[in-house]
């Protein structure tokens, strides 16, 4: 039985350790890198629709890119007192933003004279607002648009605030397109979590087993001779 015990307790010791390695380690990376947001509004369907779980990585304004879609703190005119805004990047410092040039049959957003490709908006309509606009993009600075054009609050609505346009230094994160890296220290996090449990339950599998006396056979009522 002791031996049985002591096994079970190593076992538990060593279970228990890896797991708290996997969950503390995960958690730590994922807290470090990684956001987590829910979709509140249809601004950036269909690409993100309400009630979406969305992944951002935590960087700079500064490494953000046109197309990219970022989560940022609003200004006060936008009139969210707490929380998170997504919008996707569609001009950086020194770019030219107008809306709409006519190509074809289509309107489309340019950016420093050439037309934006932007297979992302809702139903192809890149204007939506029916409102023009002639933007430089200051240095340091971003300006941004939902991909639901005719139904978004964006640098279009507050042209008369640096152009609409947003500071870099607003930006708390880059939305994942690849959820492969968060996923897969979510599933760390969780199976140590799981891994700390079950060396728990050894462990004390261990304590019963050690604490459990020996069947004491009572002495045959007569002699017993061998065979």
């Amino acid at each position: 039985m002791v031996g049985r015990g002591r096994r079970l307790g190593i076992a538990a010791l060593v279970v228990a350790s890896l797991g708290l390695a996997l969950a503390i380690g995960g958690f730590a990376c994922l807290r470090t890198a990684y956001g987590a947001s829910t979709v509140g509004g249809s601004s950036m369907s269909p690409t993100y629709e309400r009630g979406d779980r969305v992944f951002w990585e935590h960087v700079d304004g500064s490494e953000v890119r046109r197309g990219d879609v970022v989560m940022f703190r609003a200004p006060e005119s936008y009139g969210v007192l707490d929380g998170l805004l997504m919008k996707r990047v569609i001009g950086v410092g020194g770019d030219r933003v107008v809306c709409c040039a006519h190509v074809g049959s289509r309107e489309r957003v340019t950016v420093n004279g050439r037309p934006v490709e932007e297979p992302y908006v809702r139903g192809g309509d890149a204007d939506g607002a029916h409102k023009p606009y002639d933007v430089t993009v200051p240095r340091g600075r971003l300006f941004l648009l939902g991909d639901y054009r005719a139904n978004s609050q964006d640098s279009r609505f507050h042209l008369d605030e640096q152009d609409g346009t947003v500071s870099a230094d607003a930006v708390r994160g880059r939305v994942a397109g690849d959820r492969t890296a968060p996923a897969l220290l979510l599933a760390f996090t969780l199976v140590g979590g799981v891994l700390v449990l079950t060396g728990i339950g050894l462990g004390i599998g261990a304590w019963a087993v050690r604490r459990r006396r020996p069947v004491q056979v009572p002495p045959a009522p007569w002699p017993v001779r061998p065979v």
